[in-house]
């Protein structure tokens, strides 16, 4: 299974299911919070040495993944950077960036998949450890169903306090599929989730179909162990582009009747000509 990304996923109309997506290096290329770093310091919200400090933690992120440990420390450094920071200022400075930094790092894989996961009737949840502030835009961005993402406390003068609400990381996301799983009748065993961190056992464990996507070593070395699937995410495309390259079904019925009138409409017309000629 090791390298495909395509794996057939069936259509289950009874008990409703759902599709779990993990979203940085799962669904994008990058973690989803420090990609904007760039933005919070052209926006004010960050000085020079702070982005400079975001933009290694997004390479040591990239280069080999985060333990947690890693996590630990990252969660302690963004939730002291944002304290003060004024949320709606935060949410502008997303939806004016979102297209132009998160489009292009999609993978094509996951798209596929997020689509397939609809067509055949199953919800899409992306579930992140990054704040509900970039991580709901970016799930409607994508077409999922629900979010769960990490909350910050905000103080009564609209500014985040630097507290953690809800972190939603590890067994936590565990839990809020099980939640999810309850409110909305989702029978687990017949569920999917995806995610390339063992960070995030405790959600793939949770369900019927776990797949390990670009899993770090102790990810992959679980997934072998345990037969899940492994699966290679490395095509990050614009989502305008993809559907530019490959039409959506109902494009493509669409054009297929659009043909089909065309060849009936000649053949009427010749058949006229035959009729009238005689």
């Amino acid at each position: 299974m090791e390298g495909a990304y395509a794996q057939p996923v069936e259509n289950h109309s009874l008990p409703r299911t759902a599709a779990f997506f993990d979203l940085d290096k799962t669904v994008i290329a990058k973690s989803s919070t420090l990609t904007f770093s760039k933005s919070f310091y052209q926006g004010g919200l960050i000085n020079r040495r702070a982005a400079l400090r975001t933009a290694y933690t997004q390479f040591v992120f990239l280069a080999g993944g985060a333990d947690h440990d890693q996590m630990e420390r990252m969660r302690k450094y963004l939730s002291a950077l944002c304290r003060g920071w004024n949320v709606q200022q935060v949410k502008d400075i997303v939806a004016e960036t979102l297209h132009d930094l998160i489009d292009p790092i999609i993978y094509d894989e996951a798209a596929s998949l997020i689509e397939e996961h609809h067509t055949a009737g199953r919800d899409v949840v992306i579930v992140s450890t990054s704040g509900a502030e970039v991580v709901e835009p970016i799930g409607e961005l994508l077409g999922a169903d629900r979010v769960v993402a990490t909350r910050m406390v905000v103080g009564d003068d609209g500014c985040f306090t630097g507290e953690v609400e809800y972190y939603a990381y590890g067994p936590t996301k565990a839990e809020a599929i099980r939640e999810l799983a309850e409110s909305e009748e989702y029978d687990l065993a017949h569920c999917y989730a995806y995610s390339d961190s063992a960070t995030d056992l405790p959600m793939l464990e949770a369900v019927g179909h776990p797949h390990a996507v670009n899993p770090d070593r102790t990810l992959r070395r679980e997934a072998l162990a345990r037969g899940w699937p492994i699966l290679d995410f490395h095509r990050p495309v614009r989502l305008k582009q993809r559907f530019a390259v490959r039409p959506r079904p109902a494009l493509l019925a669409a054009a297929a009747i659009g043909a089909a009138a065309a060849t009936a409409g000649l053949v009427w017309y010749a058949s006229r000509r035959r009729v009238a000629t005689a």
